[in-house]
């Protein structure tokens, strides 16, 4: 058994918990108006003038309806800006003068890119050039971040019975006081590490074989770094974080796995000083971390073990599609972690990988609650609590309260309406794409295994993921125009539900503890929560997921 991985992913997680409460003081401090001595000072005039422009005096919003209002306009404009670059790809910063995109291509990229999933069905570094890269992808990347933070600290607020804020100063703030500084100081890390920076048009070299080839080369560090960071996942080269230029060692691999944890778990900190109880807050992360741990030993030991189908030929862990830098495990710990955050980069072939680690790769994109997106994540999250409240108290004959708010009906319908949001557009788009003899020609696999394939794809587009299985030709304007809407649906309709939720509880009157009431602050409550998120999940994805991840994995015993 090698011994050396385990101890670097757990040395990884270690850093991740121990820096964890330093940056949810930060961000409380900003999404709580709270004085910044170091910062106020210069970026409150930025702030005030950016609000200006744009008409907007950052009071806060009265209703749901005018934070989602002012949100989705927002994205709507940032996706046309990105759309129109996509299309046009002027000349400026573009050396091999890489021509539009295709109409549903180009629109498949903008809205993955605004909506935070990042899912690529074009081959970036022969597609677009540097202006492309920075002015629309890199671009989006930090917008739909941003928008990601401001939604779950809009949901804090509300659930902690306050004001939902104002999105636009939200947004704005999440930029000028995370995203931004955060990126450059995470860039210059990974230009350490050998990152390239550059405008530089591509070189042209020669091979050991006597052939020409192009090196490309781009303003990478920064796009690596809002890529991760941001919980963006979209690759500045088709191969991803397995490229040497976007992760060329093992530093930059443990640098890039924390920067893809730190913000939803620095957020989940951040609930507990909104809400004045940071026991709760501890106890949520001991089950977000302790669900992924669970993951990443099943998954890293799926790929130690190796193929038993090969056993009479090969004896050691599975390397197909793997990275000898890094190699089986922590490839496999990468996609653990990049599927549970809603990241979605990779360092290694997910299409590769044992069925069991497909399986878990699959369930924690449906699951979207093992610390998930910045912010959305989260919220995901206490929609399971609302729940599990609900349900503990109707079983023990407890008063259904949380945070001293009493969780009643519209909670309940709420909680349920975003549960089953992302079942739908990944579910019905699955089941089109399966009885279609035109798709099921796109894939490469059979049987259990192109069933994973499409699962992947509907999930990972309806989760804001954007990661992919591989082997679909998803290029055609049918998938383009399906995931489109995959996207479109798993990412903004609970997104409204979520700031509804939010805003109707904040207006219920709080109530005093009482004998009857049910704690929700205590490890027994959090182990229920943990039960409701795993039987939920099954429950609803179990029937898909015997078909393709659990079938082929039995196949594998036989």
């Amino acid at each position: 058994m090698q011994l050396l991985p385990w101890l670097i992913a757990l040395l990884t997680l270690v850093v991740v918990i121990l820096s964890t409460p330093t940056l949810g003081r930060y961000l409380f401090d900003v999404f709580d108006d709270r004085p910044q001595p170091i910062w106020d000072r210069w970026l409150n005039p930025l702030e005030q003038q950016l609000l200006r422009w744009i008409g907007e005096r950052g009071t806060r919003v009265d209703s749901a309806l005018g934070y989602a209002g002012a949100l989705l306009i927002s994205n709507v404009l940032f996706a046309g800006v990105g759309l129109l670059l996509l299309l046009k790809q002027p000349a400026w910063l573009n050396p091999l003068a890489w021509p539009g995109l295709r109409w549903d291509l180009a629109l498949h990229t903008a809205i993955s890119f605004v909506a935070g999933a990042d899912q690529q069905h074009l081959v970036p570094e022969q597609s677009l050039g540097n202006l492309a890269q920075l002015g629309a992808i890199q671009f989006l990347m930090f917008v739909s971040a941003g928008t990601g933070v401001a939604v779950g600290f809009a949901f804090i607020r509300g659930l902690t019975g306050r004001p939902l804020g104002n999105y636009n100063r939200d947004l704005i703030r999440a930029h000028t006081r995370v995203l931004i500084p955060g990126s450059v100081l995470l860039a210059v890390a990974l230009v350490i590490c050998g990152v390239p920076m550059t405008l530089s048009a591509p070189v042209e070299i020669t091979t050991l074989e006597g052939s020409r080839q192009l090196l490309m080369r781009g303003p990478i560090a920064l796009f690596e770094a809002i890529k991760q960071l941001g919980v963006n996942g979209g690759g500045f080269f088709m191969a991803n974080s397995s490229h040497p230029y976007e992760n060329p060692n093992l530093l930059s691999n443990l640098i890039c796995i924390w920067a893809m944890l730190i913000i939803p778990a620095a957020t989940i900190d951040t609930f507990g000083r909104f809400a004045a109880n940071r026991r709760q807050s501890n106890l949520l992360l001991v089950l977000v971390f302790g669900l992924l741990s669970v993951a990443c030993v099943l998954a890293m030991s799926a790929e130690q073990a190796g193929n038993p189908l090969l056993s009479k030929w090969l004896d050691g862990v599975n390397l197909e599609g793997k990275d000898l830098r890094f190699g089986a495990q922590l490839s496999a710990f990468w996609t653990m972690l990049s599927t549970g955050t809603m990241t979605g980069s990779m360092n290694g072939s997910v299409e590769s990988s044992m069925p069991v680690t497909i399986l878990l790769a699959i369930f924690n994109l449906l699951l979207q609650v093992l610390l998930g997106g910045p912010g959305i994540g989260f919220a995901n999250l206490i929609v399971f609590i609302l729940l599990s409240v609900f349900l503990t108290g109707l079983m023990v004959g407890r008063t259904p309260e949380f945070l001293g708010r009493k969780v009643e009906r519209s909670e309940v319908i709420l909680a349920s309406v975003v549960l089953l949001i992302h079942p739908i557009f990944v579910l019905i788009p699955t089941a089109f794409a399966l009885i279609s003899e035109t798709v099921r020609s796109t894939l490469s696999g059979e049987g259990s295994h192109a069933i994973s394939q499409v699962v992947y794809q509907f999930a990972s587009a309806a989760s804001a993921n954007g990661s992919t299985m591989g082997g679909i030709t998803d290029f055609t304007p049918w998938w383009n125009v399906a995931s489109s809407l995959s996207i479109l649906g798993g990412r903004y309709l609970p997104i409204l539900a979520l700031l509804v939720l939010a805003d109707g509880f904040r207006r219920k009157p709080a109530v005093a503890p009482s004998p009857g009431s049910l704690h929700t602050d205590t490890a027994l409550f959090t182990g229920v929560v943990a039960v409701v998120v795993v039987i939920l999940g099954v429950l609803t994805f179990f029937p898909v997921m015997a078909l393709g991840p659990i079938a082929e994995a039995l196949s594998f015993t036989s």
